[in-house]
């Protein structure tokens, strides 16, 4: 077995990403299936998609988080109730062997969040413990954590502790209102024609606007002007479709700020497109934010696995 080389994979709801590693090198990357669109056992789809890799090296070692740990996932792996560190994941993380080779899956975190219900997360705890590995002084002192995505998660750090976490599914309703619902689809022929007059940013930053001053108001009420706006104000479809992002993330920042009664800097960790869109919003707050990659601390964070 070829021990100086690994294999690493972010194993989400809609993608897979895999690594084949030496030390902390990425010398290829493959992508595949999230676990919802499985059509065959996970074990196959990770055998078929390794075997170059094993053909060449050998069996390899795994190492997965996120998804693969899931009841629907390849083997499911525990839940480490909060407060919980990097030590607790390590000694938490599900071991076995697999076709000669040593897995690993890394085991997700639980808490009772801030609204006084049950919180989970899985991927999410291996970006965390990537982002402490990679930046020593977030294991000191409180930090605010947001991790955007489908479900994004808010985490509060103390000593390198994540002592307890918040989950909005601002990504994955804003798919489902993209996709699903009439929102969207009022838009003139002559908003489509024009729509370079007016930007996209434009409607990100109204989404904001009006997400910030809903006061006694919630969402919900705020959700038709993406369609009224199109249908009064001659909005185009793009317009719409950044002004509804707006909306939803503008919204997400707002309350998890006065949940989290928090106002210091809070770190990003994920995509760099998603990551700006929220540290706008947060600049709308008053709030500073810094920015992680998502990809480098998954990858640091399985290392530690």
């Amino acid at each position: 077995m070829d021990l100086e080389r690994y294999i690493t994979g972010d194993w989400g709801t809609s993608r897979l990403r895999l690594s084949l590693c030496l030390g902390e090198r990425v010398l290829e990357t493959r992508e595949g299936p999230g676990i919802g669109a499985l059509r065959e056992p996970p074990a196959e789809v990770l055998h078929r998609l390794t075997a170059g890799w094993r053909d060449a090296h050998g069996p390899l070692p795994l190492v997965l988080c996120g998804m693969a740990g899931s009841r629907n996932g390849w083997r499911e792996a525990p839940y480490v109730p909060c407060p919980a560190d990097l030590r607790a994941l390590r000694e938490a993380a599900l071991r076995f062997e697999a076709q000669g080779a040593p897995v690993t899956i890394a085991p997700g975190l639980s808490c009772q969040g801030r609204l006084g219900t049950p919180e989970v997360m899985r991927g999410e705890e291996t970006q965390i413990a990537g982002a402490l590995t990679l930046h020593p002084a977030l294991g000191a002192g409180r930090h605010l954590l947001c991790l955007p995505g489908t479900h994004t998660k808010w985490a509060w750090l103390e000593d390198g502790q994540v002592r307890d976490f918040l989950t909005a599914l601002t990504g994955e309703l804003f798919a489902l209102l993209r996709d699903g619902s009439t929102l969207t689809r009022a838009a003139s022929a002559a908003a489509a024609a024009s729509a370079g007059a007016v930007s996209a940013d434009d409607g990100f930053e109204r989404g904001l606007e009006t997400a910030a001053t809903l006061g006694k108001a919630s969402l919900l009420h705020a959700l038709f002007s993406v369609r009224s706006r199109q249908l009064i104000d001659g909005c185009s479809r793009d317009w719409a479709l950044s002004y509804l992002s707006g909306l939803m993330i503008g919204t997400d920042v707002h309350g998890a700020i006065a949940l989290f009664g928090a106002r210091e800097p809070v770190v990003l960790i994920g995509d760099g497109a998603l990551n700006e869109r929220y540290a706008l919003a947060l600049r709308h707050e008053g709030i500073s934010a810094s920015s992680l990659d998502g990809e480098h601390c998954a990858l640091a964070g399985l290392r530690t696995l």
